[in-house]
């Protein structure tokens, strides 16, 4: 494919299908998920504990197969047909549990005293469908970003700038397609009692969003992994490497480490500059005492292999810091929805279904994202001049403390609800009182999901990206698992320490529970959480240029142009000429172009590269005026003929042709009007002074 058609290829035009299936997948993921929980105890026949472990046992699964999807996309297969393939698996899912929705035969007879009265056969069916589904859609999750992502070309300055919105449309997408769900397909499931409905339009909706994605084939940019790049192998070559030379000292300057020049091999998309974090790694990049032409990866590794390491392990801290968040997303998606469920549910003449209350937050969410996005963004750049007006940890940060605040509020808004019930159990409290919530939870997750999601993407190496942009999923899963495991041991904890010798949440009935409590051990090792989150992100080196606190200005120094964009320069003569940003570093080709273009409009300056030296004569220039040259006293060389033409700057004449200053020595020039000006050869500066 020429670089003409790649050009044409990619960009939003083409993320339109990914946002078409993130709309339709998600109207039915977000549907079960919320619903899911009463589906397992009044269909299933679970109890309340064991129903809502199911569901986060079920949700931790799917987040952590989003790896397996990550990894595959990252190694063997294009995204984009990982995608298809998984979403395959997640059809064939939904299927399998229409089926068993729609014959009552497949579902278990009640029974009474048990945690699950489901078994045999029908057991079978029921956690094969789960595992198929769970399979499908983290598949799915862990190439999805990533797909999404690569339509954007990171070397291109406003493709660039436009990967920040593409994650901000994207979580938009999901929200539209999840209030339709949330809505529409819960009324269906838990008010009418038609699951097999629900599950039927899941499944059709999910099927019909891979067939645009399909469609979408000739709009993709499409890149292709090789196994010799798999991530996995990567890294069990520096870590094999790095423990093999651990004995080994390190040489004094990192510039002794190994790496190979870019124009050397054609499998490296980018060099890595070298850290001082975890310099123990280094030592897998120790170049051997007989170093072989053509070393093996399992004897050397580069520095850019090698940071590649770092970077993943930076961002470990980062998302262990996000789990707790999760574990309180689970609560939401489970305990809350149960509360519903026993609230007064009526609006006017409506009766709202418990699972449709995250329909609060999905509105919120899909009102400020867009202003997020089209207001926020540009206001905080012109303060922070940062492309996504803050960084992504910073967004990250927002997001924790208002899930610390909403499980806060969730606990006194579970105190109003027990309250009222034990005064008249036939007079609930509203069913939104709990928007207070969802509300604020909702808001924090527009800040963290997304802020993880595009932290995870920009830093990940470009060959490691699907897997990890999954880390956002691995966190989520963590936060589920780590939910089962907190009711279990809050309950045995309580169970044993309580007078009345039951835990904290038990049985089938809320009322006489303590969910509050629950709600606010969350809230409080959230805000311990968050403490820690600090340190970590305050300790993270950003691997895309991001500006460190103590640095005067926010700019990438990694590729801006010395030339401002639009910035006009005066020749000589009053001639002017506006000079474009260079989108990347010029070669020495272009950068001799350059000075042939600024060369003086009235006076022909002669290309000291090649031509020869002159020797001390008198020229006479327009207007009879004078100009005295000295030949220089020794031949200098290329490389400080460079130097000296950098150097030389001069404020006074401006845009003076560089090919041909600095090696005149004592040279007396006499300008328009009779001025004289007399310039010597300036001293060698470092780079230091020079800056």
């Amino acid at each position: 494919m020429t670089e003409v058609d790649e050009k044409n290829k990619g960009g939003f035009k083409a993320s339109m299908f990914l946002f078409v299936l993130m709309s339709l997948e998600n109207m039915g993921f977000v549907a079960n998920m919320v619903s899911m929980v009463l589906y397992f105890l009044y269909v299933m026949f679970f109890n309340l504990p064991t129903s809502a472990n199911t569901l986060t046992n079920f949700m931790g699964s799917t987040f952590l197969l989003s790896l397996v999807g990550g990894f595959i996309s990252d190694t063997f297969i294009s995204r984009y047909t990982t995608c298809l393939i998984f979403g395959f698996v997640e059809v064939l899912g939904l299927a399998l549990i229409t089926i068993q929705a729609y014959y009552k035969d497949l579902q278990p007879a009640f029974c009474f005293g048990k945690p699950s009265c489901i078994h045999g056969g029908k057991a079978v069916m029921f956690y094969t469908s789960l595992g198929l589904l769970a399979l499908g859609s983290g598949g799915v999750k862990g190439a999805l970003p990533a797909l999404g992502g690569e339509q954007f070309d990171h070397k291109d300055p406003k493709e660039a700038k436009a990967l920040a919105r593409f994650f901000n449309w994207l979580l938009l997408s999901t929200t539209l397609g999840a209030s339709v769900g949330v809505t529409g397909i819960v009324y269906l499931t838990t008010e009418k009692h038609k699951w097999f409905w629900g599950f039927f339009i899941s499944t059709v909706a999910t099927f019909i969003g891979f067939c645009v994605l399909a469609s979408g084939k000739p709009f993709y940019r499409l890149r292709e992994p090789t196994a010799a790049n798999s991530p996995i192998i990567r890294i069990a070559q520096v870590i094999a490497v790095a423990f093999k030379n651990r004995r080994l000292a390190l040489p004094d300057k990192p510039d002794e480490l190994y790496e190979v020049d870019e124009d050397e091999t054609s499998c490296r998309e980018e060099s890595i500059s070298h850290t001082n974090q975890f310099r123990f790694l280094d030592k897998a990049a120790i170049v051997p005492k007989e170093p072989e032409a053509t070393p093996s990866p399992w004897t050397v590794c580069t520095v850019t292999q090698v940071e590649e390491v770092k970077i993943l392990t930076r961002m470990l801290p980062i998302l262990g810091s996000t789990i707790i968040m999760n574990t309180s997303l689970a609560q939401l998606q489970t305990f809350s929805v149960e509360q519903g469920n026993i609230m007064d549910r009526h609006l006017g003449q409506l009766n709202v279904p418990a699972a449709s209350i995250p329909i609060i937050p999905l509105v919120f969410m899909s009102i400020l994202i867009p202003v997020y996005e089209l207001f926020f963004v540009p206001f905080a750049r012109k303060i922070t001049h940062h492309p996504s007006g803050i960084t992504q940890l910073q967004r990250v940060g927002v997001g924790l403390v208002l899930s610390a605040i909403s499980m806060a509020v969730a606990g006194i808004v579970e105190v109003k609800r027990r309250d009222q019930a034990h005064k008249n159990m036939f007079k609930p409290i509203s069913l939104f009182w709990l928007s207070f919530q969802y509300g604020i939870f909702g808001i924090a997750d527009m800040f963290t999901l997304v802020g993880l999601l595009e932290f995870f993407y920009k830093e990940a190496p470009i060959g490691m990206r699907s897997l990890s942009t999954s880390f956002t999923w691995l966190s989520l899963s963590f936060g589920y698992f780590l939910s089962t495991v907190f009711v279990n041991i809050i309950n045995s904890i309580t169970k044993r320490v309580g007078s009345s010798g039951k835990g904290w949440i038990h049985g089938l009935d809320l009322n006489q529970s303590n969910l509050n409590l629950f709600y606010w051990f969350l809230a409080i090792l959230s805000c311990l959480n968050f403490i820690n989150y600090l340190y970590w992100a305050s300790w993270y080196k950003y691997k895309t240029g991001e500006p460190d606190p103590d640095e005067a200005e926010a700019k990438d120094l990694r590729n801006g142009p010395l030339v401002a964009e639009g910035e006009n320069t005066t020749l000589d003569g009053g001639v002017s000429q506006t000079h474009e940003a260079p989108s990347s570093v010029q070669t020495e080709e272009s950068t001799q172009q350059l000075i042939k273009e600024l060369d003086h409009p009235e006076a022909e300056a002669k290309d000291l590269s090649t031509g020869p030296l002159v020797k001390e004569e008198e020229n006479t220039l327009d207007g009879g005026l004078t100009q005295t040259q000295e030949a220089p006293s020794s031949v200098q060389t290329e490389e400080s003929k460079q130097q000296l033409i950098k150097e030389l700057d001069h404020p006074e004449a401006e845009a003076k042709d560089l090919s041909s200053g600095p090696l005149v020595k004592g040279e007396e020039n006499t300008l328009d009007g009779g001025l004289t000006q007399t310039q010597e050869a300036p001293s060698v500066q470092t780079e230091e002074s020079k800056q």
